[in-house]
């Protein structure tokens, strides 16, 4: 797909960026690059005020349908906005899981009543959303997992028991979508559900999980007996596999856009610092460099290709490669980094964790080709499902 602007999209860019320049300042100055993958902890009540404060402008649920009170701008304006907010610096998003992910899914496959209840708290930047899907047991094998849940003796509320991990801002968001087992003795993608779970609750305790990087965006989440109102499920009982895939193939959206740019933030410091200490005129150091840069462009089109077809959810196979495609690039722009700082790379700012952006960078990657899908589980699902070479075999337990 190549993307034209028109005039009148240039002319959107430049409220787009008049708008972040503007309001980036004050109070929101410090969000500036921050609040990124690996530095999510930084300021959250801030970053919640920024969301309240870019829903006054209109900035949430740009692609979504005016009836549902989106602003439905074409494929090309929600591009430039995603591209304009990585380079003014905005923060990384409190509401992306919100409006990235459960919003499309709800307009998709929610009921009317699912939709007046939960949109409009998306779009004020007031209720934020967290993802109950891997568990200790089911991470890149998504279909394993054990979390049940059944109606109590009244049939008015799902009881949900189980586990979930790796549940970043759990601590942060008012409610959960859960991929859980509603029926007894099924295995793998058949008999799960999709439920929608408010997270202050007793049945529910979250505990953080402290990586690398020193900070705690990830957590483990409980659930004991664990209410979820019976209407708030997408769909029907067993869809819950349908419904969580499709919220995936909406994961590999317009924002992927937005995800590059805060790569291209990256790579611009790594090259700014390789001229800056000399290590630009290492002639390997300057092949890695253009190697990521080329990259990064392969990857914008490839984007472009996923955008090119129906945002109905739907995983195509330009889409099921991305995952693979961006986490090995990444990975490898952590390693570029830290060769570029060299004797640097070693040496803390201040004990214990005052890592510097690009050691925060390295660690971080190391988990990129781990969450979200391993790459040796997307290599097994281009190979099944885009490419229709015969499945691995599956030991029976």
């Amino acid at each position: 797909m190549k993307i034209g602007f028109s005039p009148e999209d240039e002319a959107f860019r430049a409220e787009v960026a008049s708008w972040l320049d503007e309001h980036l300042q004050g109070p929101f100055a410090i969000l500036r690059f921050r609040g990124g993958p690996g530095d999510e902890h930084a300021y959250p009540e801030e970053r919640k005020t920024w969301e309240r404060e870019m829903a006054k402008g209109g900035w949430i649920g740009l692609g979504w349908p005016r009836a549902l009170g989106g602003r439905e701008l074409s494929i090309s304006q929600q591009v430039i906005f995603h591209e304009e907010y990585a380079r003014a610096g905005g923060p990384g998003r409190m509401g992306h899981i919100g409006e990235g992910l459960i919003g499309p899914t709800l307009i998709a496959m929610g009921s009317p009543a699912q939709q007046q209840r939960f949109l409009p708290g998306i779009l004020k930047g007031e209720e934020f959303w967290c993802q109950g899907y891997s568990e200790p047991s089911a991470g890149s094998d998504l279909a394993g997992v054990k979390t049940r849940a059944q109606f109590d003796a009244e049939g008015r509320n799902w009881l949900i028991n189980g586990q979930k991990v790796w549940t970043s801002l759990a601590h942060e968001a008012q409610w959960c979508f859960v991929l859980a087992r509603t029926e007894p003795g099924s295995v793998g993608h058949h008999g799960l559900s999709f439920l929608l779970v408010p997270m202050d609750q007793p049945g529910i305790e979250v505990q953080p999980i402290q990586q690398l990087t020193g900070t705690s965006e990830f957590n483990e989440v409980f659930f004991a007996d664990a209410v979820s109102a019976a209407e708030h499920i997408i769909g029907q009982p067993g869809d819950g596999w349908k419904v969580a895939m499709a919220l995936l193939g909406f994961e590999r959206g317009v924002s992927t856009l937005g995800q590059q740019m805060l790569f291209r933030n990256e790579l611009d410091e790594v090259i700014r610092l390789a001229k800056a200490n000399g290590a630009a005129r290492d002639a390997l150091i300057r092949q890695r460099l253009a190697q990521a840069w080329s990259g990064l462009k392969v990857l914008r089109y490839n984007s472009l290709r996923m955008l090119s077809g129906p945002q109905d959810g739907s995983l195509r196979r330009e889409a099921m490669i991305y995952k693979l495609a961006w986490s090995t690039w990444h990975l490898e722009l952590g390693k570029l980094a830290m060769d570029v700082l060299g004797d640097q790379a070693e040496l803390l700012e201040a004990a214990p964790y005052g890592l510097s952006r690009l050691q925060s960078l390295f660690l971080f990657t190391r988990s990129d080709t781990i969450y979200g899908g391993s790459n040796e589980i997307q290599r097994n699902i281009i190979a099944e499902r885009a490419l229709g070479m015969p499945r691995e075999p599956r030991v029976q337990t």
